[in-house]
């Protein structure tokens, strides 16, 4: 659990001169990260949900603020990835196909009545669609926590446009930061420790491929659309292996993107019955990367005025 107030920082960035390559000579880079701005927004806007309604079930008021931060979080974090769709835009990438497809996800898989079907939206199901849905935001946060601390150590992205950079690593500290509320929520959820640890083995195992599927295709969809790179445009029409053959080899020689077998072996950590997120990352590390982020200190400056004119 966190140890400090989780707080939202009111962020903003202007992609006006960021060009669609944003990491240099790295399309494979770029447009796999530039997916994650189309899946985002949908996915945290989720999570605010999910969690709003657990809140009433929370009996730990620490955990309760924590909760409350988490949501504060994540609601800007949708907000400031929204702001990146112009960009897109901007550069001729069709978004319509993957924006469509998080909000099924989402808004209707995800949503109050279990996998979208109506007839499922029954009283005696709400408690346990809502802790199962809490546990798979645990089980997504693992991997946003796992991104989180990776970005935190990769110094690859100095040489990258300075405000996506940013938008990203703002981002990703602030899931360093939080990396504990949603394991422990749902652990708070949970009646015994046989079917905390069960349960989140089942979470893990639906999360695991979606996540990297969705992703991976992400970046399909969007090399596909780059005629400027005839690499990207060959990658677009290959095998999902042959993807993550292409990611493993980028995070070795470029280190822009993590390995896939480093997203592998974080899978195995949490399969320990002896695994919390707060021995996964380094939250001092991330917060010294708050305190210097052009889009966070900018923040705060705009809210100094207002809370010394109070």
């Amino acid at each position: 659990m966190t140890v400090h107030t989780l707080k939202a920082r009111k962020v903003q960035f202007d992609f006006a001169t960021t060009p669609l390559h944003w990491i240099p000579n790295d399309p494979f880079a770029t447009h796999l990260i530039n997916s994650i701005n189309l899946i985002l927004p949908a996915g945290e806007l989720w999570f605010c949900r999910v969690f709003n309604q657990a809140l009433p079930l929370i009996k730990d008021e620490n955990l309760r603020l924590d909760v409350k931060g988490f949501i504060a979080q994540e609601g800007m974090h949708a907000r400031a990835h929204k702001g990146a769709w112009p960009y897109l835009e901007k550069h001729n990438m069709d978004t319509t196909a993957l924006l469509a497809r998080a909000d099924r996800i989402f808004g209707t898989l995800l949503s109050d009545a279990p996998l979208g079907i109506k007839m499922l939206n029954r009283r005696s199901l709400q408690k346990p669609w809502l802790i199962t849905r809490v546990g798979l935001v645990a089980a997504i946060e693992h991997f946003t926590g796992f991104l989180g601390q990776w970005c935190m150590d990769n110094t690859s992205w100095d040489k990258a446009d300075p405000t996506m950079a940013d938008l990203f690593r703002w981002h990703l500290a602030e899931e360093v930061e939080h990396r504990s509320v949603a394991f422990d929520l749902y652990e708070h959820l949970c009646k015994t420790e046989l079917g905390f640890y069960v349960s989140r083995q089942a979470m893990m195992a639906a999360v695991f491929p979606l996540f990297i599927y969705l992703f991976m295709d992400g970046y399909r969809q969007l090399a596909a659309q780059d005629h400027d790179d005839e690499r990207s445009l060959r990658l677009a029409r290959s095998s999902m292996l042959r993807l993550l053959l292409e990611l493993e080899s980028n995070g070795i020689s470029r280190e822009n993107v993590p390995r896939f077998s480093a997203f592998c072996l974080s899978t195995l950590h949490w399969v320990s019955p002896r695994f919390h997120p707060e021995s996964e990352g380094n939250t001092e590390q991330a917060l010294n990367y708050l305190a210097r982020s052009p889009a966070a200190r900018a923040a705060l400056a705009r809210e100094q005025p207002v809370a010394q004119a109070g």
